[in-house]
């Protein structure tokens, strides 16, 4: 049986009013979905993340950059956001002169972290830029030229520490910062 032309409208049209009732219903139960998880994900710890070095630097204006890797390892998703911690360490693990200082040109941002056996589509390590200054900058008076044994490296927010064996050429005085580090971002 065929509807006439203005039945047909008004069904139509019925139609596709609820089928964009369910549509924008569908939309604002996903949206709400994922902020109630986005909001609800813990966030990373230092016993969960792995804290590593990318030894392949790039060099500009007598620095040398770096990414420092953080690798979720915990066993579930988690976030991490703001500046990690970062200071020069002798072989016994004590400060070598002053902690990085921070750049803040960069702005924060919360970065949700999969964990790392996973095969999600989030990201499994976040990196922070690392920036060490030729020491040879400095004058030796004010800097005191020593060999680190590595960085220790605090995940942001946290109070435990890693430790990031990686000799380098380090200032042992406090009176000029030989290391800098932006906010984590995505990486890998």
């Amino acid at each position: 049986m065929r509807l006439p032309s203005s039945q047909s409208k008004r069904l139509i049209s019925a139609s596709a009013m609820a089928c964009a009732g369910v549509l924008a219903t569908a939309v604002a139960l996903a949206v709400t979905t994922f902020s109630a998880a986005a909001a609800g994900t813990p966030a990373c710890t230092s016993a969960g993340l792995v804290a590593w070095l990318n030894t392949t630097g790039s060099g500009a204006a007598g620095s040398t950059y770096y990414a420092l890797q953080f690798t979720n390892l915990s066993g579930h998703t988690c976030t991490i956001t703001g500046y990690p911690g970062v200071s020069g360490v002798d072989l016994n693990g004590h400060q070598i002169g002053a902690p990085a200082s921070r750049n803040p040109a960069h702005k924060t941002k919360v970065i949700t972290l999969a964990n790392g056996a996973s095969s999600s589509s989030l990201n499994t390590t976040a990196l922070a830029v690392l920036r060490i200054t030729d020491v040879a900058n400095y004058p030796a008076a004010k800097c005191g030229a020593v060999t680190a044994a590595g960085l220790r490296v605090y995940v942001p927010g946290q109070k435990a520490s890693q430790i990031v064996p990686f000799p380098f050429r380090a200032c042992s005085k406090t009176s000029g910062p030989y290391l800098s580090v932006e906010s984590v971002e995505g990486g890998l």
